[in-house]
């Protein structure tokens, strides 16, 4: 059994996931030469109305048909198995748990980065992994943008930032394609595709996200 010495976590709702998420974890895998990334499907993301996320389940399903093919990348139902909200902190702790030999990289996208100074225990998370912030491609990140003013020394001094092929590809359009009856082949994998189709996610009898 392979030693996992160096790990990412990419969570989100993935509601559903598509080939932006994938191929910005293949790119850190590959830049940092990561053991193993796993995606971690949040049950009760605190930002977001619980009330216009899809059940679990089923996005937890996408993810592993996602990833299912894939020797580098796994899906873990630690967040849907845990009750509660889902809070980074106690993702992280858990992976270090399962994999006390790895060095873990947390991944993330600026608008989290936006968000990050109201995640909970923030500096005790800090200790636990590095972050690895993934950019589009041109995108010149300023510190001393207003926006990141609330961001702590600390946890710039654990952030690595990567630049990544531009995919221009989001969850909520993917959900609002769907419900007008376009096409969203080569936005996500061709089996999640087929399990929105089959399973008639987001659209009710009127196409309304449900």
């Amino acid at each position: 059994m392979q030693t996992i010495k160096s790990l990412g976590i990419l969570g989100g709702t993935f509601d559903p996931i598509h080939y932006g998420h994938m191929v910005a974890a293949e790119c850190v895998r590959d830049a940092f030469h990561l053991d193993r990334i796993i995606f971690v499907p949040a049950a009760w993301p605190p930002h977001k109305d619980p009330e216009g996320v899809l059940d679990s389940r089923h996005r937890f399903n996408m993810v592993e048909l996602a990833v299912g093919d894939s020797p580098n990348f796994e899906v873990s139902s630690m967040e849907l198995d845990r009750q509660g909200l889902s809070y980074t902190v106690e993702t992280v702790a858990s992976c270090q748990q399962l994999y006390p030999a790895a060095e873990i990289y947390f991944i993330l996208g600026t608008d989290a980065l936006l968000l990050i100074n109201t995640w909970k225990e923030l500096e005790r998370l800090s200790k636990l992994c590095h972050f690895i912030l993934v950019t589009r491609p041109g995108y010149e990140l300023n510190r001393n943008d207003q926006r990141f003013r609330e961001i702590p020394d600390y946890l710039w001094e654990k952030t690595l930032i990567l630049p990544i092929p531009g995919l221009y590809i989001s969850s909520s359009e993917i959900r609002q394609r769907v419900t007008e009856g376009k096409t969203i082949k080569y936005l996500v994998p061709e089996m999640v595709e087929k399990y929105i189709v089959e399973n008639n996610l987001y659209q009710d009898e009127e196409g309304i996200h449900v």
